[in-house]
């Protein structure tokens, strides 16, 4: 939000200084994000041309001596058409920076003369577009003294950085109240706007809306006779200091109402208009040329004003090009409305079209203004362009009900730890704007129809907060308890900290992607519902909340692929989405490897080869990562089971599903369907995984947070190796399984060290081979201890996998 010094001092009775002012805006939480002095226009001077004589060497060109009110006259050389002796401008000495045309002046030589500066035109002081020829002053402007200052060019620019909350001060009228509540000057009240109507405004309008919320009220007059040329040069001024280009009168009226009120106007041109208007729904396939020049397309969600040619207006965002008014308008429609914010922020999004009415609208205007708004925009047409204004047709508006908010004092100290005293507090409350009602430690509070965004109690405090001053909250220390303070973090926090760390010590890299996917991403990772799609999308190729962390790392891996990054591992630790209940939020460590980007390095074959890398990454890459997460958040690794097979979107051969027990599942891991890799247009070699932090069970509290004395045993650790044949349906995590339990005192470790399989061990057979890692604890075993330690592993090999001792 921009605004100058001067129109800021219109609307608020102030001595204070830029300085002063610009302190007091952030104070109040209308924080300044630059100014701009216009030091740059300061070196320009009034001079007088005293004299103009042809150039020597060019026809177009004149050399001027110039009196600039500093001693003798300079020479300059000048092109312009209008340049001539007695013609009293705006002068730049060597040396001045010139914004029009981003050049700083030296003394320059054009065609053998020597030139000592530049007469400027309105173009090079970007005061207009002209620059058909030097500017022109009256013979009386006083030579010597600061143009800027003359021409109130030197009025500083201030823009600040609006929070979304805030839409009573997307006016300079909002932003003078909120100072004026601070102290800082009086809030100027304008009159009332006073004129004389004749007759009813012909144009008649009706509601055509099936949600009487999409348009609540619209206000519509006809100003008859208008003289439609450029609007006067401060207003000109004041709107090209903030960035909007002059057009005429009529159009720069509605603009200077959006900033200078806050209330977005529009005016159609009466001739233009055929027959009377109605607010609708577009229809699917209607299309509307804009004042932008584009052609849009609109549809049912889409709300428009139209009449019997058909649309003149997207409702609230912007006007069509068929109605607008020009020099040649004479009788104009003057329009003041109210739109749905919901409405005018999906039909802009979609449509791509961002305006200040735009901006505005979705944010609440204020609906008690529709009126009077419309009046003083009708005053300034008549003191601009003339005319004969109608009586105003007013359809829809029932009038603003105030909410009112039940406000105990003692919430200021209980959120803020301000000490505010009650008067004070109800003080602040009433130069805002608000109306406080009742007396004692309890009051009612009335919102004034431009606060949309006050809704309870903690949005009053905020307001006596920030006109208290934020700066009075004194800093203090945190309370120092006793005894050692207990766990912060909750074990969810702490387990995805865990992970994170886990899986960037394996050489992974984390990355952040969108929760939301497109629509066919989402199915192909078994989501998709209804329930998990957007109502207001970004963007249309983000449709739906992610059910999966693996669409979006798939396809960051191939945009850094696409780009000669083809070796990349990269995790997430965030939120997937089961449904729209809050149990439906699950907590995933997520991971992708592709190419040859293994723990062991990545790179080719003959370049990595000792060091283990070089090998395009599978199945176990993928299993060894997820396993490095459920050991990193605590979980005893002695009761994960491993089972084959995943979700489909996973290789079902290449894939598995990480257990706890028979019913907790704790993850996924594996290479990547062809299919799912082919959907989502992405290739190489791939796997990945998925932990779900959140299925981890709570650790058991133990009684004490010391940790127990080192025991260990002074016995041999002694291995066996075993073979057994088991059926090729047989997984190896049975085996060892069963070979753990046949003695869980003795038997410390199983690792599975060679798979064979052919014809010696017989058809659908294979070969499984274990060490087993046995420890003695109180003696040394005896060989009859072995042997029966022997038959226990075998026999609990046997019965739980139907296995024998290969011979």
């Amino acid at each position: 939000m921009k605004f100058t010094l001067s129109w800021l001092k219109e609307h608020l009775e102030t001595d204070a200084g830029l300085d002063e002012i610009c302190a007091r805006l952030t104070e109040i939480g209308l924080e300044v994000e630059d100014v701009d002095d216009k030091a740059a226009f300061k070196p320009f001077v009034i001079a007088r041309v005293v004299s103009a004589e042809k150039h020597p060497q060019a026809d177009r060109l004149k050399v001027l001596m110039v009196d600039t009110g500093s001693g003798a006259p300079v020479q300059v050389v000048c092109g312009a058409p209008n340049a001539r002796a007695g013609l009293v401008g705006a002068f730049a000495a060597p040396g001045t920076y010139v914004p029009g045309i981003d050049v700083t002046l030296a003394i320059g030589n054009i065609r053998g003369v020597e030139s000592h500066g530049m007469m400027c035109s309105e173009k090079e002081l970007q005061i207009s577009d002209s620059h058909d020829g030097i500017i022109d002053l009256p013979e009386d402007a006083p030579v010597g003294q600061s143009y800027a200052a003359y021409a109130h060019l030197d009025d500083p620019l201030i823009e600040i950085n609006l929070t979304p909350n805030r839409p009573d001060c997307t006016s300079i009228h909002g932003i003078a109240r909120d100072l004026a509540a601070s102290g800082l000057g009086t809030l100027k009240t304008r009159p009332a706007p006073s004129f004389a109507v004749e007759g009813e405004t012909p144009v008649k309008l009706t509601l055509d809306l099936d949600d009487p919320k999409l348009c609540p009220g619209f206000a519509l007059r006809l100003v008859r006779g208008v003289r439609n040329g450029p609007s006067p040069r401060w207003m000109q001024q004041r709107l090209l200091a903030i960035g909007l280009r002059p057009i005429n009168a009529l159009v720069d009226i509605t603009n200077y109402m959006t900033f200078d009120q806050g209330r977005p106007m529009h005016v159609f041109d009466a001739a233009k208009v055929k027959g009377n208007l109605t607010v609708r729904r577009a229809r699917e396939g209607e299309t509307v040329l804009a004042l932008d020049q584009r052609e849009y397309k609109l549809g049912p969600n889409n709300v428009v004003i139209a009449d019997e040619n058909g649309i003149e207006s997207i409702g609230g965002i912007m006007g069509g090009e068929h109605s607008g008014c020009d020099e040649n308008t004479v009788d104009v429609l003057i329009e003041s409305a109210l739109w749905d914010p919901m409405n005018i922020a999906k039909s802009g999004r979609a449509l791509g079209i961002i305006t200040d009415a735009r901006y505005r609208f979705e944010r609440g205007v204020d609906p008690e203004y529709m009126v009077p708004g419309l009046e003083r925009t009708t005053e300034l047409v008549l003191e601009l362009c003339g005319g004969t204004p109608a009586k105003a047709e007013i359809v829809g508006y029932k009038g603003y009900e105030p909410k009112i908010v039940d406000f105990p004092y003692s919430e200021v100290k209980r959120l803020t730890g301000l000490d505010v005293s009650n008067e004070e507090s109800s003080t602040i409350l009433t130069r805002l704007g608000f109306t406080v009602s009742g007396s004692g430690e309890r009051v009612s509070v009335s919102v004034p129809s431009w606060r949309p965004d006050v809704d309870g109690k903690a949005d009053l405090v905020e307001e006596v907060m920030r006109i208290h001053g934020v700066d009075n909250i004194k800093p203090a220390p945190l309370e120092s308890h006793a005894a050692v303070n207990g766990k912060i973090l909750t074990t969810l926090q702490i387990r995805s900290r865990l992970a994170k760390r886990a899986l960037a010590a394996r050489g992974m890299l984390e990355a952040v992607t969108w929760s939301f996917i497109p629509e066919d991403q989402a199915k192909l990772f078994g989501g998709g519902s209804p329930a998990l799609k957007l109502a207001n999308p970004i963007a249309a190729e983000m449709s739906d909340m992610r059910p999966s962390l693996l669409p979006g790392l798939l396809t960051a891996a191939q945009r850094n692929a696409d780009k000669g990054y083809g070796d990349v591992a990269l995790f997430e630790v965030s939120g997937t989405y089961e449904n729209d209940r809050p149990d439906g939020q699950r907590r995933v460590a997520g991971g992708i490897r592709r190419g040859t980007a293994s723990l062991a390095g990545a790179g080719r074959a003959w370049s990595n080869a000792a060091k283990g890398g070089g090998k395009p990454v599978d199945v176990f890459d993928a299993k060894a990562d997820a396993l490095a997460v459920i050991e990193a958040c605590g979980l005893p690794m002695g009761n994960i089971q491993i089972e084959q097979g995943g979700p489909e979107w996973y290789h079902p051969g290449r894939s598995g599903t990480i257990k706890m027990g028979p019913k907790v599942v704790l993850g996924y891991f594996g290479e990547f369907h062809p299919l799912t890799l082919e959907a989502l247009d992405v290739s190489g070699a791939l796997c990945g995984f998925e932990v779900y932090v959140d299925a981890m069970p709570e650790a058991k509290r133990k009684a004490t947070r010391t940790k127990p004395a080192l025991e260990l045993s002074p016995f041999q650790l002694v291995r066996r190796d075993f073979a057994f044949v088991v059926d090729k349906t047989v997984e190896a995590g049975t085996i060892v399984k069963a070979a753990t339990g046949a003695d869980r005192k003795l038997v410390t470790g199983v690792n599975v060290f060679d798979i064979f399989e052919g014809a010696s061990v017989g058809d659908g057979k294979k070969s499984v081979a274990i060490e087993v890692q046995i420890q003695p604890v109180e003696r040394t075993l005896t060989d009859e201890d072995f042997e029966a330690l022997t038959q226990k592993i075998v026999a609990s090999v046997m019965k739980f996998t139907g296995g024998v001792l290969r011979s």
